[in-house]
Protein backbone atom coordinates (compact mmCIF):
# COMPACT_ATOMS: atom_id res chain seq x y z
CA UNK A 1 0.00 0.00 0.00
CA UNK A 2 1.30 3.53 -1.15
CA UNK A 3 1.78 5.96 1.54
CA UNK A 4 -0.33 9.26 1.13
CA UNK A 5 -0.65 12.51 3.10
CA UNK A 6 -4.03 13.94 4.49
CA UNK A 7 -3.96 17.83 4.21
CA UNK A 8 -5.58 20.00 6.46
CA UNK A 9 -8.27 20.58 4.32
CA UNK A 10 -9.17 21.07 0.60
CA UNK A 11 -10.16 24.81 0.06
CA UNK A 12 -13.42 23.84 -2.38
CA UNK A 13 -16.35 25.41 -0.30
CA UNK A 14 -15.44 28.20 2.20
CA UNK A 15 -16.86 26.59 4.57
CA UNK A 16 -14.20 25.10 6.72
CA UNK A 17 -16.42 22.19 8.25
CA UNK A 18 -16.88 20.81 5.02
CA UNK A 19 -13.08 21.69 3.44
CA UNK A 20 -12.31 19.42 6.53
CA UNK A 21 -14.79 16.98 5.65
CA UNK A 22 -13.41 16.55 2.15
CA UNK A 23 -9.73 16.05 3.03
CA UNK A 24 -10.35 13.48 6.21
CA UNK A 25 -13.27 11.32 4.93
CA UNK A 26 -12.86 9.49 1.76
CA UNK A 27 -16.34 9.12 1.24
CA UNK A 28 -16.93 12.67 1.40
CA UNK A 29 -14.61 13.38 -1.68
CA UNK A 30 -16.13 10.76 -3.90
CA UNK A 31 -19.58 12.12 -2.88
CA UNK A 32 -18.13 15.67 -3.96
CA UNK A 33 -17.23 14.54 -7.10
CA UNK A 34 -20.50 12.42 -7.38
CA UNK A 35 -22.77 16.05 -7.19
CA UNK A 36 -20.42 18.27 -9.27
CA UNK A 37 -22.26 18.50 -11.97
CA UNK A 38 -24.25 21.39 -12.92
CA UNK A 39 -24.07 23.36 -9.67
CA UNK A 40 -20.90 25.14 -8.51
CA UNK A 41 -18.14 23.95 -6.81
CA UNK A 42 -18.91 25.27 -3.37
CA UNK A 43 -22.12 23.50 -3.52
CA UNK A 44 -21.40 20.02 -5.15
CA UNK A 45 -18.57 19.86 -1.97
CA UNK A 46 -20.93 21.47 0.06
CA UNK A 47 -22.84 18.48 -0.46
CA UNK A 48 -21.06 15.67 2.02
CA UNK A 49 -21.04 18.14 5.00
CA UNK A 50 -25.13 18.29 5.02
CA UNK A 51 -25.79 15.08 4.29
CA UNK A 52 -23.78 13.68 7.15
CA UNK A 53 -25.53 16.23 8.69
CA UNK A 54 -29.02 15.36 7.83
CA UNK A 55 -28.44 11.43 8.16
CA UNK A 56 -25.73 11.59 10.78
CA UNK A 57 -23.65 9.17 9.22
CA UNK A 58 -21.43 9.15 5.60
CA UNK A 59 -20.55 5.26 6.02
CA UNK A 60 -21.30 4.22 2.64
CA UNK A 61 -22.77 0.77 3.80
CA UNK A 62 -25.62 2.93 5.70
CA UNK A 63 -26.06 5.28 2.99
CA UNK A 64 -25.94 2.00 0.51
CA UNK A 65 -28.82 0.78 2.62
CA UNK A 66 -30.61 3.72 3.28
CA UNK A 67 -34.35 4.11 2.25
CA UNK A 68 -34.09 5.77 -1.21
CA UNK A 69 -37.30 7.80 -0.08
CA UNK A 70 -35.64 8.97 2.79
CA UNK A 71 -32.59 9.75 1.11
CA UNK A 72 -34.27 11.68 -1.33
CA UNK A 73 -36.24 13.86 1.49
CA UNK A 74 -32.00 14.83 3.00
CA UNK A 75 -31.35 15.69 -0.32
CA UNK A 76 -34.57 17.50 -0.92
CA UNK A 77 -34.18 19.62 2.90
CA UNK A 78 -33.74 23.40 2.38
CA UNK A 79 -31.07 23.97 1.25
CA UNK A 80 -31.37 21.16 -1.03
CA UNK A 81 -28.30 19.50 -1.62
CA UNK A 82 -28.25 19.96 -4.97
CA UNK A 83 -30.61 21.10 -8.10
CA UNK A 84 -31.61 17.34 -8.92
CA UNK A 85 -32.20 15.96 -5.77
CA UNK A 86 -33.89 12.83 -7.14
CA UNK A 87 -31.32 12.12 -9.27
CA UNK A 88 -28.49 12.79 -7.43
CA UNK A 89 -29.64 10.83 -4.29
CA UNK A 90 -30.16 8.13 -6.55
CA UNK A 91 -26.24 8.48 -7.57
CA UNK A 92 -25.17 8.56 -4.07
CA UNK A 93 -26.89 5.63 -2.91
CA UNK A 94 -25.52 4.04 -6.19
CA UNK A 95 -21.90 5.16 -5.60
CA UNK A 96 -22.14 3.81 -1.84
CA UNK A 97 -23.32 0.75 -2.95
CA UNK A 98 -20.07 0.29 -5.34
CA UNK A 99 -17.87 1.53 -2.60
CA UNK A 100 -19.25 -1.36 -0.45
CA UNK A 101 -19.23 -4.09 -2.85
CA UNK A 102 -15.73 -3.19 -4.65
CA UNK A 103 -13.83 -2.04 -1.84
CA UNK A 104 -15.35 -3.38 1.82
CA UNK A 105 -16.80 0.22 2.17
CA UNK A 106 -13.61 1.91 2.33
CA UNK A 107 -13.79 4.71 0.03
CA UNK A 108 -9.71 5.00 0.45
CA UNK A 109 -9.29 2.26 -1.29
CA UNK A 110 -10.24 3.19 -4.63
CA UNK A 111 -6.99 5.07 -5.16
CA UNK A 112 -4.87 3.18 -2.35
CA UNK A 113 -5.47 -0.44 -3.53
CA UNK A 114 -4.14 1.34 -7.52
CA UNK A 115 -1.94 -0.51 -8.73
CA UNK A 116 -0.57 1.88 -11.20
CA UNK A 117 -2.55 5.41 -13.08
CA UNK A 118 -4.17 3.03 -15.53
CA UNK A 119 -5.51 0.82 -13.34
CA UNK A 120 -6.36 3.84 -11.09
CA UNK A 121 -8.25 5.51 -14.08
CA UNK A 122 -10.17 2.37 -14.63
CA UNK A 123 -11.61 2.23 -11.21
CA UNK A 124 -12.79 5.95 -10.76
CA UNK A 125 -14.25 5.34 -14.10
CA UNK A 126 -16.65 2.65 -12.83
CA UNK A 127 -17.94 5.06 -10.10
CA UNK A 128 -21.73 5.57 -10.53
CA UNK A 129 -21.23 9.39 -12.60
CA UNK A 130 -17.68 9.26 -13.46
CA UNK A 131 -16.92 10.16 -16.66
CA UNK A 132 -13.53 11.52 -18.52
CA UNK A 133 -13.03 14.85 -16.48
CA UNK A 134 -14.43 13.52 -13.25
CA UNK A 135 -11.37 10.99 -13.39
CA UNK A 136 -8.88 13.67 -14.95
CA UNK A 137 -10.30 16.19 -11.75
CA UNK A 138 -10.06 13.63 -9.07
CA UNK A 139 -6.83 12.07 -10.39
CA UNK A 140 -5.15 16.06 -10.05
CA UNK A 141 -6.72 15.90 -6.73
CA UNK A 142 -5.28 13.06 -5.48
CA UNK A 143 -1.61 13.17 -6.74
CA UNK A 144 -1.41 16.89 -5.99
CA UNK A 145 -3.18 17.04 -2.37
CA UNK A 146 -2.92 13.46 -1.06
CA UNK A 147 0.59 12.58 -2.50
CA UNK A 148 -1.40 9.62 -4.36
CA UNK A 149 1.55 7.72 -6.70
CA UNK A 150 -1.00 6.15 -8.98
CA UNK A 151 -2.59 9.53 -9.60
CA UNK A 152 0.58 11.35 -11.25
CA UNK A 153 -0.34 10.31 -14.79
CA UNK A 154 -3.60 11.43 -14.57
CA UNK A 155 -2.76 15.06 -13.99
CA UNK A 156 -3.39 16.83 -16.89
CA UNK A 157 -1.38 20.19 -18.15
CA UNK A 158 -4.47 22.47 -17.54
CA UNK A 159 -5.70 23.84 -14.01
CA UNK A 160 -7.92 21.40 -12.30
CA UNK A 161 -9.37 21.18 -8.53
CA UNK A 162 -5.93 19.64 -7.75
CA UNK A 163 -4.21 23.24 -8.30
CA UNK A 164 -6.84 24.39 -5.54
CA UNK A 165 -4.81 24.97 -2.04
CA UNK A 166 -6.52 28.27 -0.85
CA UNK A 167 -10.05 29.85 -1.41
CA UNK A 168 -8.28 32.26 -3.51
CA UNK A 169 -6.95 29.54 -6.12
CA UNK A 170 -10.40 28.32 -5.90
CA UNK A 171 -11.42 31.59 -7.13
CA UNK A 172 -8.84 31.66 -9.73
CA UNK A 173 -9.40 28.48 -10.40
CA UNK A 174 -13.19 29.16 -11.27
CA UNK A 175 -12.43 32.17 -13.41
CA UNK A 176 -10.02 30.45 -15.89
CA UNK A 177 -12.75 27.76 -16.13
CA UNK A 178 -15.22 30.31 -17.37
CA UNK A 179 -13.10 32.13 -19.71
CA UNK A 180 -12.63 28.38 -20.73
CA UNK A 181 -15.78 27.17 -21.24
CA UNK A 182 -16.34 30.90 -22.77
CA UNK A 183 -13.89 30.49 -25.56
CA UNK A 184 -15.19 26.71 -26.33
CA UNK A 185 -18.39 28.51 -26.93
CA UNK A 186 -17.00 30.85 -29.05
CA UNK A 187 -15.19 28.32 -31.26
CA UNK A 188 -18.78 26.79 -31.43
CA UNK A 189 -20.38 29.37 -32.65
CA UNK A 190 -18.12 30.62 -34.92
CA UNK A 191 -16.99 27.09 -36.54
Amino acid sequence: MATTTTPDALHFTGNDEADALLAHEPFALLIGFALDQQVPVQTAFTGPLKLKQRLGTLDAGAIASTDPGKLEAAFREKPAIHRFPGTMAQRVQDLAAVVVEDYGGDAARVWQDAADGADLRRRIESLPGFGKMKVIALGSVLAKRFGVEAAQELVPNHPTLGDVDSAEALADYQAKKRAHKASLRAQRQSG
